[in-house]
């Protein structure tokens, strides 16, 4: 079936088709870069990656535009405390969110854009709202939307500004307005700040007009999907709304795509409490990326997620099982033909993985089927009823899931080193075992092979010494009916 999406803007799941007849257009709500992202950061950002390859896979071209917000309040104050430029003082964390994207294995858009690489556009942007009536400029140079000339605002977010008294702020700051509910576009200078000179004077953006402005530039003045955490919804995305079709008069964006918040063992995920993870310290507690991933994966956007370390080492245990299943179908000794008993089993487990993320990105169902798939193929296997041309098939079917899911293939100790080096020149003391795993794929294989022979000539000592070495550099060996079976601790 086409997909279906549940849809902020009408409330309700549509069937998804792009305006331009394969060409799928959306923009996403990228990292605010002032300081390393949270757990909570990445299950939306994955979110985004699951659909992007989704839809990649079923035939569709991408032009996907990811913002970086490289200015705004908390920068600007973090940047003076810290006394360096708001480039400086950036570019660390940005650096810091694209690793951890690569180790969570988030697929890079098509067009990343950093707020500040944009000024200029957002500066005649507000000025033509002035032009239409739609802004006005305030004494001290700082420019706002006026909202009682948009009707539709809250179409998005549902609320309704009908008799709110003015007074009753929409987008808080500690600027001068006409009404209170008028949200900011641009902001004069205060002393100390930093500050742009542009054609509507000097100052900086507010923070809902970036994405307008972006996305328009490189999607057109209306375009297919918009994403973003549910936290977004109100203020930021009904702003964008206001703003971009005060101007155009047209309809922003076709489908608006929101990813629920996450708890943390129950709990709302706050530093006070001592619940607060970034991707860094989940590693450094000795958690791998692609049980992070997975977990993160797990459950269904729409639907609340509760991060758990116990629901992470099932995670785990979950990632470890789809790996065996594929060394096992890769190392098995498999008879030449195929089973009419199970030649349907991998056509069905794609199947049913499709049509459970067709449905609004179920990832729970589509786990399930492959899990399914993965549990009678086992039983077959055990049974002797498996063949070769069997195999071939559920191989297939499991790199059409890892197309999209990306946990099977095992990348995670050279990023488990990778944070374990960043920690160390953070000056923390850390021991991480997985980091000292460097041996590679084919070197396994070698010694498994020159082990294999040691134990045909009965040299028990050689064959031993070559499991003692594997066992040091993370790797648990399994002899079987099928042959050797390895894997990284």
């Amino acid at each position: 079936m086409p997909l279906q999406l549940f849809n902020t803007l009408s409330g309700k799941t549509e069937t998804f088709e792009p305006s331009q007849d394969k060409l799928v257009r959306m923009y996403s709500c990228g990292p605010t870069v002032y300081d390393y992202g949270h757990i909570g950061n990445f299950r939306t950002f994955i979110m985004v990656d699951l659909l992007r390859r989704f839809l990649r896979q079923s035939g569709y071209q991408l032009k996907h535009v990811m913002n970086i917000t490289d200015v705004d309040d908390k920068i600007i104050r973090n940047a003076a405390k810290e006394n360096v430029d708001v480039h400086t003082y950036t570019a660390k964390y940005e650096k810091a969110f694209l690793e951890d994207s690569q180790i969570l294995n988030l697929e890079k858009p098509e067009q990343m854009a950093r707020a500040t690489e944009h000024i200029s556009e957002m500066a005649d942007f507000i000025a033509a709202l002035e032009k239409k009536g739609y802004a006005y400029r305030t004494d001290d140079g700082s420019y706002y939307f006026r909202i009682a000339k948009f009707p539709e605002y809250g179409k998005l977010s549902k609320k309704d500004f009908e008799g709110i008294e003015n007074g009753a702020r929409v987008d808080v700051d500690e600027y001068e307005k006409d009404n209170a509910r008028d949200f900011a576009l641009w902001k004069a200078p205060k002393p100390g700040e930093a500050q742009w000179q542009t054609s509507i004077g000097p100052g900086r953006p507010g923070w809902h007009i970036e994405c307008s402005v972006m996305a328009m530039k490189y999607l057109g003045e209306s375009f297919d999907i918009h994403l973003g955490g549910e936290d977004l919804i109100f203020p930021h995305h009904e702003n964008e709304i206001a703003q971009s079709e005060a101007l155009t008069g047209k309809p922003f964006v076709h489908f608006w795509v929101h990813v629920r918040f996450l708890l943390v063992e129950g709990k709302k995920m706050s530093k006070s409490l001592g619940n607060f993870f970034t991707l860094r310290d989940l590693i450094l507690l000795k958690h791998k990326p692609s049980s992070i991933r997975y977990l993160l994966a797990s459950v269904p956007f729409r639907k609340q997620l509760n991060f758990t370390f116990d629901g992470l080492r099932q995670a785990a245990a979950s990632v470890e099982r789809l790996r065996e299943f594929k060394l096992r179908m890769e190392k098995g000794n498999f008879p030449d033909t195929g089973s009419p008993e199970f030649a349907d089993l991998a056509k069905v487990g794609l199947q049913k993985m499709r049509e459970a993320l067709e449905d609004d990105l179920n990832t729970a169902e589509a786990l399930a089927a492959i899990f399914e798939m993965i549990r009678q193929a086992n039983a077959a296997a055990d049974a002797g009823k498996l063949g070769k041309q069997d195999v071939t098939q559920l191989l297939h079917t499991l790199e059409q899931f890892d197309q999209i899911f990306d946990v099977v293939r095992d990348n995670d100790a050279e990023k488990i080193h990778q944070i374990a080096e960043w920690a160390r020149e953070q000056g923390k003391e850390i021991e991480l075992p997985q980091a000292k795993n460097q041996i590679s794929d084919a070197q396994v294989e070698s010694l498994i092979a020159e082990r294999a022979k040691a134990k045909a000539a009965r040299d028990f000592a050689r064959s031993d010494a070559i499991r003692k070495q594997l066992a040091d550099a993370g790797i648990i060996l399994e002899d079987t009916k099928d042959g050797v079976r390895w894997k990284r601790a």
